[in-house]
């Protein structure tokens, strides 16, 4: 177990992760990207635990996201199966199973106080907080994709289904943008990444 997690995560944070799964009987499976989420926690029909990863995170964000399904675990073991997925139960797992992580030894200073400040209240992904978010992908392999934020308004841009939109104004925390196609208006989060067609 620890062999592969050294591929996916920080150095220092192998041992504790590898303690992790071990105490509370994960089965991990690390699995090929998936664009809708970066991992998911499940029962499975013969009572087994089974948490699943995308292979393609980068290690700060594969940790992140381990601690964040297993913390879930934990939850629903300790609060009963009634309570809110991302409720203040699991927000409290969360918050307690990361303290130790968060530190110089595992994360780079950078990304710190980017990561207490998200941790104050842990949101359900952390692609829903922009500033982690962009924190984050600054460690991803160089791509060829623009965040919504950073293009002028008007622009025509396409995601990751093909389908294409033209940037409108902002509305309060996101963006209203126009598919081309049926003319829908569509809200797109600031740090979504998208192909940049024409400025």
């Amino acid at each position: 177990m620890k062999e592969i997690l050294a591929k996916y995560l920080p150095a220092n944070a192998v041992e504790p992760v590898s303690e992790l799964i071990k105490m509370n009987s994960v089965h991990l499976k690390i699995v090929n990207e998936r664009v809708t989420r970066h991992g998911d926690y499940r029962r499975r029909p013969n009572g087994t635990q089974q948490i699943t990863i995308n292979a393609n995170l980068n290690k700060y964000r594969f940790l992140i996201t381990s601690v964040h399904e297993i913390a879930h675990l934990i939850a629903f073991e300790k609060y009963g199966r009634e309570i809110k997925p991302h409720g203040n139960e699991w927000k409290h797992c969360f918050r307690s199973l990361m303290l130790p992580f968060i530190r110089p030894e595992i994360f780079p200073n950078a990304l710190l106080p980017v990561i207490a400040n998200h941790f104050r209240n842990p949101k359900a992904s952390s692609d829903t907080d922009a500033a982690l978010s962009v924190a984050l992908k600054s460690f991803d392999p160089e791509n060829d994709k623009s965040y919504i934020f950073e293009i002028p308004s008007g622009s025509i841009f396409k995601i990751h289904n093909g389908k294409t939109f033209k940037k409108g104004p902002r509305k309060v925390k996101r963006y209203e943008c126009l598919e081309m196609d049926t003319g829908k208006i569509y809200l797109f989060q600031p740090n979504a990444e998208v192909h940049l067609i024409k400025v």
